[in-house]
This record gives structure tokens, sequence and C-alpha cells, in this order.
């Protein structure tokens, strides 16, 4: 019976001490966004005509190298007497020939240009200033209290009152 009589009094002391809480509503008197600078990465990409150059051989020919030995020993014939006349004509059917190989394929390296469509692309960093919450000022029963909430509450917020015994030493 004592242990009963001993819970029962413990139970009601408990009970006692406990707060009691309510939900009532304040007046929001502001709220101001908050933001932050947040950087957003993006591509950008521009497509440019570029011109290569490369030189390409055309074919080799060989009149020019013919007619230029024909001549140049003809002309290196004409020059001399005996040993000296067959020296100069082989010496002109040379430098004949190396000139005339030079006029007849002088421009056969051509210069050949091609354009083709280059993509180049980097990224650039755009800030952008995102709201990350409100910043609250309220007023209760005379107060001023400010929090700081994921949304803006409009013109009420929901506040929870707690009361508690104060306990005297």
């Amino acid at each position: 019976m004592k242990a009963f009589a001993i819970a029962t009094l413990l139970a009601a002391g408990v009970s006692g001490v406990q707060a009691q809480a309510f939900i009532d509503n304040a007046r929001v008197r502001s709220a101001e966004p908050q933001y932050e600078n947040v950087s957003v990465p993006r591509q950008v990409c521009t497509n440019e005509w570029i011109r290569e150059g490369r030189y390409d051989a055309g074919p080799q020919q060989y009149g020019g190298a013919v007619v230029g030995g024909v001549a140049g020993a003809l002309l290196g014939n004409q020059v001399g007497r005996g040993h000296g006349r067959e020296a100069a004509t082989a010496v002109g059917a040379v430098i004949g020939a190396l000139t005339g190989d030079r006029i007849a394929n002088g421009d056969r390296w051509d210069r050949r240009e091609e354009a083709r469509e280059v993509q180049r692309c980097h990224t650039v960093n755009d800030v952008q200033a995102r709201v990350t919450g409100y910043r609250v000022n309220y007023e209760y029963r005379g107060q001023q209290y400010a929090t700081v909430m994921r949304e803006n509450p409009g013109q009420f917020v929901q506040v929870r009152v707690t009361v508690d015994p104060v306990e005297r030493y």
C-alpha cells in the first residue's frame, strides 16, 4: 500500500513540473529576403571558319629539260675548238637541261587552301543571386523577436508558447 501511495505522489509531482505549451499567432513586422550568390557554369561555343594552306606537287615535266639540254649543247658547241668544244658542249647541255627543267617545273608546287569549320567551346561562370531564406521580425505580446525562416510567413507567424513554473530556491 505504501508503494502505491509513493507512486501516486511521484506521478502527481512529475506532472506538476511539466511545462504547458500552446500555439498562438504573432504579428510579422518585416520579412526581408536573404540572398546568396551562386556560380552557375555554362558552355559557350562558337563556330569559326579557318583557312589552311598546303602545297601539292603537280606532275613532273621533262620537256623543258630536253629542250634546255639541246639548246645548251648547241650554244656550248659554238665555243672553243677541239676537246674544249666537246667540254663546252657537255657543260652547255647540263646547264641548259637544269635551266629548262627549272623553267618548266618552277610552278609545279601549287598552294592549295582549304577552309574548314572549327567549333571552339569554353566555360563561363554566371553569378546568380538566390533567396536562401527570410529574416523575419515579429512581435508577440509587446516583445520584439527575430528569426530566419525558409519561406515568407505572410502577415502572421505561428509561435509555440511555453509556460514553465519558476521554482524558488
